[in-house]
């Protein structure tokens, strides 16, 4: 789903003076250039509630018709969801093809996916929405009127129709039974990293706050393997959307616990449910994780409304309740008092502050690599009441549980003696109880 359109006239309605309007319009803007496409006005219109027939009032119809006329326009994207008799309706008057934003959102999703699961994820929300859409899709059809209601009798239009629903209800059922099978994969993966006992956190967030480029400089500063470093990296990009496939990496820094790190799609306003519920088995690595990290673009003015959306979309999938950090991004972009805990005298360099960490959050720059020290002794903290310090005298019989604790414990001193591997060491509470009997005062 894939449009050659360049020339767009976008359509916002302000219901009831949302509080939202200005930031949900900005928005439909990003994610039409993100669609590389041109937009050459935007048409508004207050209204206190959405016309059934139109979405937008019978006026302003004509009103965006000569605009796009006028300007030339390839196509018409209107700021939300629409009903396939909007939407039929719309282009009978305006004579343009019509889109709305759940349409463009999955656009994208088209365009960004690479794995075979994200994919399909996309493909199978893209139907659920195009289904009942498709009256909407063939109005332009020939319709004869029959006298009875068999199939025989109707037109061209209708035959088409009924065609098209019959390909995309197989389509959809075998596009499901895949994600079935791929998701299924995903769930034992998720398994088998659950049974490695090692820590997992999840990165979330709106899109484009840089969950991307902090996973990234961890990658710089801690990852397992630096030859092949570059090769685990994931693809950053100031664009809404710039990855969707799900990515989880390992992470230890040095006398510090390793933990898995996942970096997961990012959400929007107005998100289309479809792509939720077929996103949701990759959502569930922050359903899973022990500690999320809701990564914040500090410095955007609607910062705390681009919360409020991650958050109702995280108790959506049932991952509320999971302890959090807040990770304030690119707060060094921001003027020096706007940073908690300064004020303007002195140096009024943002970046010079950094970093400022607080109970459950952390002011940071991920590009410049400012914060990471102090984000993973924050990671620790929070993951430190499943943990106990010891000393562990191991006898050289038992080489492997020697080997499990250099993998899975923070090993602060190792001494060979003659009864056997001391080790002064921080391990998760189970595996203390497991090698109990080795502990030593």
């Amino acid at each position: 789903m894939v449009y050659d359109m360049e020339r767009a006239l976008l359509v916002g309605v302000n219901l009831n003076n949302g509080e939202d309007y200005k930031l949900s319009l900005q928005e439909l803007e990003d994610l039409a250039e993100a669609c590389d496409m041109e937009v050459i006005g935007i048409v508004e219109q207050n209204l206190p509630e959405v016309h059934k027939a139109f979405y937008i009032g019978t006026g302003k119809v004509e009103e965006v018709k000569e605009e796009a006329e006028e300007r030339e326009a390839d196509v018409v994207i209107f700021d939300n969801s629409l009903s396939p008799i909007q939407i039929r309706n719309l282009q009978d008057k305006i004579e343009k093809p019509i889109l709305d934003r759940s349409t463009l959102i999955l656009d994208i999703f088209a365009r960004r996916a690479h794995s075979r699961e994200a994919k399909l994820q996309v493909e199978v929300a893209r139907l659920q929405y195009m289904m009942p859409r498709l009256v909407g899709l063939h109005a332009a059809l020939s319709r004869q009127g029959g006298t009875s209601g068999s199939m025989s009798s109707r037109g061209a239009g209708e035959k088409k129709l009924e065609l098209d629903k019959r390909v995309l209800e197989r389509r959809l059922t075998e596009y499901r039974r895949e994600l079935k099978e791929v998701s299924e994969q995903r769930r034992v993966q998720r398994k088998q990293r659950a049974g490695s006992g090692m820590p997992r956190v999840a990165l979330v967030g709106y899109t484009n706050v840089g969950k991307s480029t902090l996973l990234n400089a961890m990658l710089d500063l801690y990852g397992m393997d630096e030859i092949n470093t570059e090769e685990k990296k994931v693809m950053e990009k100031d664009m809404l959307f710039a990855t969707l496939d799900t990515t989880v990496r390992k992470i230890a820094p040095e006398n510090h616990h390793a933990f898995l790190l996942s970096d997961t799609v990012g959400f929007i306003h107005k998100l289309p449910h479809h792509l939720v519920e077929a996103f949701r088995s990759t959502l569930e690595e922050a359903r899973e994780a022990d500690i999320i990290l809701q990564v914040v673009d500090y410095s955007d003015s609607h910062f705390k409304e681009q919360i409020a959306v991650t958050e109702a979309t995280l108790k959506e999938l049932g991952a509320e309740g999971i302890p959090m950090i807040y990770v304030y991004n690119k707060a060094d972009k921001v003027p020096v008092d706007d940073i908690p805990g300064f004020s303007v005298a002195g140096d009024e360099n943002a970046i010079s502050k950094l970093p400022v960490v607080m109970q459950d959050s952390i002011y940071l720059s991920a590009k410049e690599k400012i914060g990471m020290e102090e984000l993973i002794c924050l990671i620790e903290e929070k993951l430190s009441d499943g943990y106990q310090e010891c000393t562990m005298l191991i006898p050289y019989a038992d080489g492997r549980a020697v080997s499990y604790l250099n993998e899975n414990a923070v090993v602060y001193d190792t001494a060979y003696e003659a009864e056997g591997v001391c080790m002064k060491l921080n391990c998760k509470i189970k595996d203390y109880q497991y090698y109990e009997k080795y502990v030593v005062q």
